[in-house]
């Protein structure tokens, strides 16, 4: 049981630093003064898209926090 739950741990570790990487940052618009502005013409994202990115890494990051403390948790009790 441990094993698996380690399993998911790690699968959903991966998802959310995947999730992470796929936001634009905060300072894109600084980013862009630096640059001459010709990125934020090429790779504009849809605010909808940003916004669903942002719901999806608090789901994950709370269920990555669950689980650890279901393995901890399971780990302490069964050992």
């Amino acid at each position: 049981m441990i094993f698996a739950a380690e399993i998911v741990l790690v699968v959903l570790g991966v998802l959310l630093i995947f999730v992470i990487l796929l936001q634009s940052g905060r300072s894109a618009g600084l980013s862009g003064v630096i640059a001459g502005g010709s990125n934020q013409v090429t790779n504009r994202r849809s605010k909808g898209l940003d916004s669903f990115l942002g719901k999806v890494t608090v789901v994950l990051a709370i269920l990555l926090f669950l689980l650890t403390m279901l393995i901890a948790f399971l780990f302490h009790h069964l050992k």
